[in-house]
């Protein structure tokens, strides 16, 4: 399934009502499906209730519920540095069906450092994360990788966190009998 991968920014204010969201107040995001990708929308609770209450409202592919956090203003940073999150938003938005694998297994390592949080998906084939901190909705495919993929792209993506290679196609299981001149190094 071809999809839209841009990574949606939690709103400071209720896309209803337009009232901003206040520190610690409780607010629902939703996820629409539509012929563009995902749209994600911010509710306050009262709005949220008044939609549910609705029979004529869109229907939704995912929700869930968050205490607002104002962001933070953003460090500056000395450096670039490329980073897990910082890969996973560039192959994200270059939308390249070759690095699948590699967003796939880079939102799983976010998801277990706790930078990433999961949020419901009725589709299996789906992965919906919000990010920690800033409430950015993160939708990244489930490629089912076996055991025996998930060593040539564990070994992709540290070559691309370590700045060794630029991002390129992942090698296939059929390249993996014959030896590369690096290989043979």
């Amino acid at each position: 399934m071809q999809q839209d991968w841009n990574i949606k920014s939690r709103s400071e204010v209720c896309e209803l009502t337009g009232r901003p969201f206040a520190e610690g107040e409780t607010f629902y995001t939703v996820l629409f499906m539509d012929g563009e990708g995902f749209r994600r929308i911010d509710l306050c609770e009262e709005a949220w209730k008044s939609r549910s209450e609705d029979p004529a409202a869109e229907p939704v592919f995912s929700s869930w519920r968050s205490k607002f956090e104002p962001p933070a203003p953003p460090p500056p940073e000395p450096l670039q540095r490329d980073d897990a999150e910082g890969m996973l938003r560039r192959l994200i938005e270059s939308n390249d069906p070759v690095h699948t694998n590699t967003r796939y297994l880079l939102a799983v390592m976010l998801e277990r450092k706790r930078v990433l949080r999961p949020q419901p998906s009725p589709d299996k084939g789906t992965l919906i994360y919000e990010r920690a901190g800033t409430g950015e909705t993160f939708i990244v495919t489930d490629p089912g990788l076996s055991l025996s993929d998930l060593a040539a792209v564990q070994e992709e993506v540290t070559a691309l966190l370590s700045g060794l290679t630029a991002p390129a196609e992942p090698v296939a299981e059929s390249e993996s009998t014959s030896a590369s001149p690096s290989e043979e190094a």
